[in-house]
């Protein structure tokens, strides 16, 4: 029997990132174990699973901060790990947003947002300050561009980080947990700004905690344990409906935590990194 073997990388334009047999290993242990998906152009994609299971080795992977042990990544129909590839031109593409708010101390919200445009795109700085103005403005900040980063609270200087990355005019977003260091009560602030790019069309790859987030907003979510794609699909399916029991374990431990069995988790733990540990010959 014979098959058409799949182009890589496909040449669509509206296939914006490709990733094909990812691994990632450090030292003797392999964090990614051949992951291969596709993100399409206006798509949100939300990578959940259980904290070591590779969900942001792959996302620093697909911006090459970490460079792949194997595998081919693709951003717009280019080779990012490609060791000939421009890989700061393709970085331009991708916002990149972070657990934490990278900004700088020294400057002011509204120079955050401007440094990169100037300095790499080579923009006017009247021109840069007018774009990060307007970008300050879509993450309900435009009256705090004058504001250091101390002067702020974690949820503002996430939004903030936000507006700074799309002040480089990507095409797409890449976000890392980026509420996993707020307080609650600022969750819903950067959370509310990211519903509003995902509804703007945004391509957007996002790792998250978040499942309230993940069902509302994603189109597909992908749920990651021990380096592989378990499961993924439609939220409805992935989150109301899983097919494999990890997945179904893994949710009922964050949808109602105050159920699980103390110690259930420790064990499940050994379980999974039971092969880690194991020396090697």
């Amino acid at each position: 029997m014979t098959g058409t073997t799949p182009s890589i990388p496909t040449g669509n334009r509206n296939d914006e990132i490709q990733i094909y047999d990812l691994h990632k290993s450090f030292g003797d242990l392999e964090v990614l174990k051949g992951i291969t998906t596709t993100v399409h152009r206006g798509e949100v994609v939300c990578v959940i699973g259980p904290s070591g299971s590779g969900k942001s080795t792959l996302l620093r992977c697909v911006n090459l901060l970490e460079q792949p042990t194997q595998g081919r990544v693709f951003i717009l129909n280019e080779e990012i790990t490609d060791p000939d590839a421009d890989i700061d031109r393709l970085r331009t593409t991708m916002g990149m947003v972070f657990q934490s708010f990278n900004l700088f101390p020294h400057l002011t919200a509204l120079e955050n947002c401007t440094i990169a445009q100037i300095r790499v795109l080579k923009k006017n700085p009247d021109e840069a300050r007018a774009f990060a103005q307007a970008n300050l403005d879509k993450v309900g900040l435009g009256d705090r561009g004058g504001s250091y980063p101390a002067q702020m609270s974690g949820g503002q200087q996430q939004r903030v980080a936000i507006a700074r990355a799309l002040s480089m005019d990507p095409e797409m977003m890449l976000f890392d947990e980026p509420t996993s260091a707020l307080d609650p009560e600022l969750v819903g602030d950067v959370l509310s700004v990211m519903r509003d790019l995902a509804q703007g069309g945004m391509t957007m790859m996002v790792v998250t905690h978040e499942m309230a987030f993940a069902r509302e907003v994603a189109d597909r979510v992908i749920f990651m344990d021990g380096g592989v794609i378990v499961e993924e699909g439609p939220p409805a399916e992935v989150i109301g409906k899983p097919t494999h029991e990890r997945t179904r374990t893994f949710l009922k431990r964050v949808l109602d935590p105050t159920h699980v069995n103390a110690g259930d988790e420790d064990e499940a733990y050994a379980q999974r990194h039971a092969a880690d540990s194991t020396p090697t010959a």
